[in-house]
């Protein structure tokens, strides 16, 4: 909702995390379409086709989604801060997780499939945004959870915090976008209708994307 506050102009958060959630729905929906139903599924050990497909199947939920809520996390947990907290933590933390098990699939099926590694803009942006969002993590950890640095210290932080915890999502839409691309221009997708999917879940990946940092700079 939009209000007017003191002859300013100012947007409500609410309306904002709602969009949020449904493009988060959306992107869910049609990554599953995609992967599940046009490309087969996904397996560790059947095919290197199906290896292939949970690669991506966990960046999107993982970096892409589950990282996105947990940056909402303190504006849509109706919890107090410390709640807030714990599921903003443990949220980025799976999302982590994820990341580092989808780097680890990715290069399990070049080496299967005997390709080069590293080679693309993709898995440079990629690659750069998994470290840093484990360093993110780790530092965040140390810094406002265990063993906690003082409360001058926190509140020099966090602005910088929240400022790289951006950026590193906004990494993250980025290798989500170039590996999309590379899925269209590369894969079989480009020669046939269901290509559309792939460029309306990119659609919608950069909307959640942008509903997500309008979350976070809201008041």
């Amino acid at each position: 909702m939009a209000v007017i506050d003191g002859g300013k102009f100012r947007i409500s958060t609410m309306p904002v995390t709602i969009v949020a959630h449904l493009l988060g729905l959306l992107v869910l929906i049609l990554t599953l379409i995609w992967l599940l139903h046009f490309e087969g599924g996904v397996s560790m050990t059947k095919s290197t086709k199906l290896l292939f497909n949970l690669h991506p199947l966990l960046m999107v939920i993982g970096f892409v989604l589950v990282g996105g809520e947990a940056i909402m996390a303190y504006k849509t947990v109706p919890a107090p801060r410390k709640v807030q907290k714990i599921v903003h933590m443990a949220m980025l933390l799976v999302a982590s997780l994820m990341g580092a098990f989808g780097v680890f699939v990715i290069f399990k099926y070049k080496r299967e499939s005997k390709y080069s590694d590293m080679e693309s803009i993709h898995s440079w942006i990629g690659m750069a945004t998994v470290c840093l969002f484990g360093l993110q993590w780790l530092l965040g950890f140390v810094s406002f959870w265990f063993p906690g640095a003082p409360m001058t210290t926190r509140a020099r932080l966090m602005p910088w915090h929240v400022f790289f915890g951006i950026i590193i999502f906004v990494m993250a839409i980025i290798s989500t976008e170039t590996g999309i691309m590379e899925e269209f221009c590369f894969g079989e997708l480009s020669r046939e209708r269901k290509a559309y999917l792939i460029n309306f879940t990119g659609v919608a990946v950069l909307l959640f994307g942008v509903t997500v940092g309008l979350t976070a700079i809201l008041p």
